[in-house]
């Protein structure tokens, strides 16, 4: 045998076997929701009770699928429900229960502008999947903005003296004193 037939032998085995096992891990590659295709990705999300809201990114119901399990366990608790925006990609936000002024089933979250208008329909589902029963959620946006402040030194002195005269006594002096009145006159002593 010539050695070309051997290579084009070991080659076409080589294909072949990648062949078989891209057959074999097809599969495989079917349960996981970042990978699978999207009919099979909508099994999952059925078996996860996840649904697809109008306009949600294909990403987005990946990520939402993938970390179902997840999320079911952390809903319920203030840093479980943090955790659930953060793993969906939310941001950072702060949660206030029991303000007073406001009702005790009132939670607050508070978050900036921009993470609520480009995730307006992510939160929605989320509260609504995820959120606390007989609980009301509110939204506080809160915006931070950078200043500069500048410390310097400010001195200035101001003193008032006010001083009143009894007809009794005198005041004997070699220096022109001036007192001001309560009726605004100047007195020279």
């Amino acid at each position: 045998m010539n050695l070309g037939e051997v290579k084009k032998l070991a080659a076409a085995a080589t294909r072949f076997w990648l062949k078989v096992k891209g057959w074999i891990s097809w599969p495989l590659a079917q349960t996981d929701p970042l990978t699978c295709t999207l009919s099979m990705l909508n099994l999952i999300a059925y078996q996860r009770d996840i649904t697809r809201f109008d306009g949600e990114p294909l990403w987005l119901y990946r990520k939402r699928v993938n970390f179902a399990f997840l999320n079911a366990q952390d809903s319920g608790s203030l840093i479980g429900f943090y955790r659930i925006f953060q793993r969906l990609g939310v941001g950072e936000i702060i949660q206030l229960e029991r303000q007073p002024g406001i009702d005790w089933d009132v939670i607050i979250i508070r978050m900036n502008d921009s993470q609520l208008a480009s995730n307006s329909a992510l939160i929605q589902e989320i509260i609504r999947q995820y959120g606390r029963t007989c609980r009301r959620y509110q939204f506080q946006v809160v915006n931070t903005a950078a200043t500069a402040i500048h410390a310097g030194e400010f001195d200035n002195d101001h003193q008032v003296c006010v001083a009143t005269l009894d007809k009794n006594i005198r005041i004997m002096t070699e220096d022109t004193v001036y007192l001001l009145t309560d009726d605004g006159f100047f007195l020279t002593v």
